[in-house]
């Protein structure tokens, strides 16, 4: 197999959809948790379970450990350039990712659904949030990004979701129907690793319209080695004065062999044209020792990395009151009232629907 078969995207492609956590039954580290998630019943996570591949070639893991990776400690000094964030606007300690794909020629009708689950949900204040995003990159499908504070929180999410379809049985009927119109669904449960994040407190959600993630899957045992990498990392950005924050997300079930996550929010993708720069910038800050190391973590740790740029979808998002007072023309848009056409008025007793009417001369 060539060693270049493990490389789904090129190491400089960027990243987007899904939907609201709702019904999965799963085991966590052996303890029985109720989750919900999308009314889908989700099977039991197997964690740590790894098949051997071929590892991917040097210089595109380091071309893209350049891109993604940096430490905690070299992105905090830039304050000034990009000040904290809200705390309700930051990204979550532990993160619910949903991967679905749409079945051939049912994106609209599940949209349709999904919008029209999504309003109600926003009325009746459904007891997770999520966002809601839509892949540019890559095969189509659909993201969704559930923010929780710990698993106690998912527990009890899972319950006052099962009390939301006891009391609104139609709104059980459309998630069926959405249900339907899956082809596939993966749920996957990751946890903040802070200490190789960039700038990750002055990241605001509330302001994110792309996402550019990066998954990085690693043999058995080799964690240490992309810490590692992340710190050399680390200090050729804070020698470049890169500001374009990210967060770091540790796979803890759902996938098999140690994987992580990179995000990217962005408020839109005149960032991504940066990253076109940064290439030739960070070899020379590496230095040619780092560099080789580097090469080595890459030749005897990674199995395979991928880069997936999203589109955030507002309508189909349901995020925190906190989240959408931070910017509310994009999260809760006023509705648009159509004007009335000359001739026609409303008849109350038809229930608003307009009846026209001949103008006099």
């Amino acid at each position: 197999m060539d060693k270049l078969s493990n490389v789904e995207n090129g190491p400089v492609v960027f990243f987007y959809e899904r939907i609201p956590s709702q019904n999965l039954l799963c085991r966590v580290l052996g303890v029985p948790l109720a989750v919900i998630f999308c009314g889908h019943a989700v099977a039991v996570f197997n964690f740590l379970e790894v098949c051997r591949m071929n590892v991917i070639r040097a210089v595109a893991a380091t071309v893209f450990l350049s891109l993604v990776c940096v430490s905690n400690v070299s992105g905090q000094d830039n304050s000034s350039a990009n000040p904290p964030v809200n705390p309700a606007h930051a990204p979550p300690y532990l993160l619910v990712l949903v991967h679905q794909e749409i079945l051939y020629g049912k994106a609209a009708a599940r949209q349709k659904l999904q919008v029209a689950t999504t309003r109600i949900f926003n009325r009746i204040d459904a007891p997770s949030s999520w966002i809601d995003l839509q892949s540019i990159t890559g095969p189509r499908h659909a993201l969704f990004f559930d923010p929780f504070d710990s698993f106690e929180e998912i527990e009890q999410s899972s319950a006052a979701w099962a009390q939301v379809y006891i009391t609104h049985p139609d709104v059980a009927r459309m998630q069926e129907e959405i249900d339907a119109l899956l082809k596939s669904e993966d749920t996957t449960i990751a946890v903040r690793r802070d200490d190789l994040g960039y700038l990750v407190d002055h990241i605001d959600l509330s302001m994110t319209r792309f996402m550019r993630v990066v998954e990085v899957r690693l043999l058995p045992g080799h964690e240490d080695d992309f810490v590692e990498a992340s710190k050399i990392l680390g200090e050729a950005y804070e020698m470049i004065g890169e500001e374009t924050p990210w967060v770091v997300y540790q796979v803890k079930s759902g996938m098999e062999s140690p994987v992580f996550f990179t995000f990217m929010p962005m408020p839109a993708l005149k960032q991504n044209d940066d990253l076109l720069g940064w290439e030739e910038d960070l070899r020379k800050a590496e230095g040619e020792e780092n560099t080789k190391r580097l090469d080595q973590i890459a030749r005897e740790s990674y199995v395979s990395t991928k880069s997936t740029l999203y589109a955030v979808n507002a309508e189909m998002s349901h995020v925190s009151k906190e989240l959408a007072a931070g910017n509310p023309a994009f999260w809760r848009p006023s509705p648009i009232v159509a004007a009335k056409p000359s001739g026609v008025k409303t008849n109350a007793a038809l229930g608003g629907d307009p009846v026209t009417t001949k103008s006099s001369r």
